[in-house]
């Protein structure tokens, strides 16, 4: 397997302070090394999770669990995806997390405590960084307009009948 730096996915060569996007955040996993990045081609279908759940079934201590990037995702049809594939980004073990709040695993009570008790007003805006793409109507024959244009991971292969969304955050 080739671990290495993203190839399709540009990160900033520091982790920003107070990160803007989930780049940022990217960036600090790996300046961390929290990051396990996998420029290989990997399988969705089939070996994506598995290779992940390997790390917390496997005997790997949790003070060495990583998030992983996958940059090169095909499905077993064949077809390759231009999106990369991050399991593990958010919450994948306590250092993860507190990576994410920016601080350190101890004082993430803390932190959601001050967060809980001083709520932060949603602002609206009408542009940004990132668009929309809303489809009201599916081609089946065009499958850009589907789910399935989605690189979503089957969990369990062998068992799940198909990919699931579960809790997902999808940028």
């Amino acid at each position: 397997m080739t671990l290495g730096t993203p190839t399709s996915v540009d990160l900033p060569d520091e982790a920003p302070a107070g990160y803007r996007d989930l780049r940022g955040h990217l960036a600090a996993l790996r300046d961390r090394g929290l990051l396990q990045v996998v420029d290989r081609e990997v399988n969705k279908d089939t070996q994506l999770h598995p290779l992940v759940r390997w790390q917390y079934r496997g005997g790997v201590p949790e003070d060495q669990w990583k998030a992983f990037l996958f940059t090169n995702v095909v499905d077993s049809r064949g077809r390759s995806y231009a999106n990369p594939v991050l399991v593990g980004g958010l919450a994948g073990s306590p250092e993860v997390y507190a990576t994410g709040l920016q601080c350190e695993v101890g004082e993430i009570g803390a932190r959601w405590a001050q967060a809980m008790a001083h709520p932060i007003d949603p602002v609206l805006v009408e542009s940004g960084p990132v668009t929309e793409n809303v489809f009201t109507e599916v081609d089946f024959g065009d499958l850009r307009h589907t789910l399935d244009a989605i690189p979503i991971p089957i969990s369990t292969p062998g068992f799940d009948n198909a990919p699931y969304l579960t809790s997902a955050q999808v940028f």
